[in-house]
């Protein structure tokens, strides 16, 4: 059921969350499926809602760095420049952790995934339940990140308590994942913080590879973030020449010089602004996957800024491309 973020919504969904039930709530990145993070049967239920698989970690939310770093046996310096500059805001710092985190929330881990939310909902709703939330997408497993209430009722809504409603994300990809727990800083998922701004402040970041077996975070998964329909990759300046008799849609950053022979088209930006592109993408993949096309075609990014985050994105959606189109 969905909600507005009223203060009295806001009380009820915190309310649902001390009994151990789950919300989604509003991020600047994407809605996140909410339960308390210390209660491994309400973390158990986030699991069952999504089909999300136990070896995958989820991330832990705080209403500030205080509370984050609670949760951490060993805080390193690079962990409390990086809070002070990039907190709140869309940035997973990944740290040792105390046993007070149960197994279920970091899969058997000795680290665990940490952040402080950039949007008004979700700090109310933290301040109101007094617990750190584990929130992962408010997605089934595997399937487009939602950005808006609308995406996760029609996903998930017969399966949680209540949706809050706080807006479309302003955001529109998840976290940067960045590990600092194991000595030497590395990326492990490129998300909504570039991964330049970072090395601003830290110095040279090592950048992690996608763990197929035992992920170290959420997102490393090869194939992930995929919409129902099959998606394509057009190499760049590559016109795409689908199959006669199949109904295509195209992803493109600017406007297309050839769309007419497309069913659907989303131009992610028509300024090429890679912030713009990163915002809109996943509602942009909502609208192609709800056409009933038989294929997607995506145009690639630069690999720089955003773009890295976006990319990886593609890229994983791009693996469920069953081989026959």
């Amino acid at each position: 059921m969905i909600r507005p973020a009223t203060p009295a919504a806001i009380a009820e969904a915190a309310a649902i969350l001390q009994k151990g039930g789950l919300v989604a709530m509003p991020t600047e990145t994407v809605y996140g499926l909410a339960a308390d993070a210390l209660s491994p049967d309400a973390a158990a239920g986030i699991f069952a809602a999504k089909g999300r698989p136990s070896f995958d970690p989820l991330i832990v939310h705080c209403a500030d760095a205080d509370a984050a770093f609670a949760l951490a046996a060993e805080v390193p310096e690079a962990a409390r420049r990086l809070a002070r500059l990039f907190w709140p805001g869309p940035l997973t710092i990944i740290l040792k952790r105390r046993d007070i985190v149960p197994d279920i929330v970091t899969s058997g881990l000795p680290s665990v995934g940490l952040r402080v939310p950039d949007h008004p909902v979700a700090l109310a709703l933290l301040r109101a339940c007094g617990r750190p939330l584990a929130a992962p997408s408010a997605n089934p497993f595997g399937y487009l990140s939602p950005t808006t209430a609308q995406h996760v009722e029609e996903q998930l809504g017969d399966r949680i308590a209540m949706v809050l409603d706080g807006g479309p994300c302003l955001r529109g990809v998840e976290s940067t994942i960045l590990d600092l727990s194991r000595g030497e800083a590395e990326l492990l998922r490129p998300g909504a913080l570039a991964l330049e701004e970072i090395e601003k402040v830290i110095g040279p970041v090592k950048r992690g590879l996608a763990v197929l077996d035992k992920p170290l975070a959420p997102g490393q998964l090869i194939s992930h973030y995929a919409p129902k329909t099959p998606l394509s990759f057009l190499a760049p300046g590559v016109l795409p020449s689908p199959r006669p008799g199949l109904r295509c849609g195209l992803l493109a950053f600017q406007a297309p010089a050839h769309a007419c022979a497309f069913e659907a088209v989303e131009v992610l930006s028509g300024s090429g602004s890679l912030d713009e592109a990163a915002a809109g993408l996943f509602s942009a993949l909502h609208r192609l996957d709800d056409e009933g096309l038989d294929l997607i075609f995506a145009e690639s990014f630069p690999e720089n800024g955003l773009g890295l985050a976006i990319m990886d994105r593609l890229r994983k959606a791009a693996r469920k491309r069953p081989d026959e189109l």
